[in-house]
């Protein structure tokens, strides 16, 4: 099987735990990190699927390998190969695929509740055993619109689309399941300056104190909620050379 092709946009917010599932489903990966100055391929080909991770900027920014991003998420779906973003890398997917980025009424920083789609609510295939309404991690202060023939399945009280599914296949998330304890100290250092001065405008974030507390147990059950989205996305990936 050929690798998944990984990219990483900020020294912080690498795979987590989604290396360590991947590593345990003996699925192959590579990661190009372009914070480090890697180069984004100009083809498709060669990678069973493309996953997208998380960053501080906008998709609206104007940074020389958005545009390279864009048109290789556009030639995976066109090939059938999955895509699945993370937080950034939703929002790099949906404007890929007509969607818009525009500001969300309100940071998310921290934990908080998404609940299923009306559209969503039987859905046992993406989100088998999952409860109607899960905790999950949030970092950010843009959204994205569901791009045409897409499937809403995820919704959060301050940030309407949390998750779609293209073709069965595809998958933008909003939110973050690949978190672990390392990374969320980590953010809670670098986005301090960005905690302190939403902490009480917005709603939806929390001091790095309650981020922090009982991390293993929300963990535990974040990597649950993981492992159901990975897997079933797994299920697509092109299994013979192209």
């Amino acid at each position: 099987m050929q690798p998944i092709l990984i990219f990483r946009f900020s020294q912080t917010e690498g795979p987590g735990y989604l290396a360590r599932f991947l590593d345990q489903e003996g699925l192959p990966w590579v990661q190009r990190n372009v914070d480090a100055g890697d180069d984004v391929p100009s083809s498709i080909n060669g990678y069973a699927g493309l996953i997208l991770m998380g960053g501080p900027m906008s998709v609206n920014d104007d940074l020389p390998w958005i545009p390279e991003v864009l048109e290789l998420i556009r030639q995976a779906v066109a090939k059938d190969i999955p895509v699945l973003g993370h937080c950034l890398g939703g929002q790099l997917m949906s404007r890929a695929l007509g969607g818009t980025v525009v500001r969300n009424p309100v940071k998310e920083i921290g934990w908080g509740s998404v609940r299923r789609t009306d559209e969503a609510a039987g859905d046992e295939d993406w989100l088998a055993g999952l409860p109607a309404e899960i905790e999950v991690f949030q970092w950010h202060g843009e959204t994205f619109s569901l791009p045409a023939d897409t499937r809403h399945l995820l919704r959060g009280e301050h940030c309407a689309n949390q998750a779609f599914v293209l073709n069965d296949r595809h998958l933008g998330l909003q939110c973050h399941v690949e978190m672990t304890e390392s990374m969320i100290r980590a953010w809670c250092e670098t986005g301090a300056g960005e905690i302190r001065d939403n902490l009480g405008a917005s709603p939806a974030v929390q001091s790095a104190t309650v981020m922090q507390e009982d991390a293993g147990a929300r963990l535990e059950r974040l990597h649950e909620v993981a492992d159901t989205l990975y897997r079933r996305w797994a299920k697509g990936l092109v299994r013979t050379p192209r």
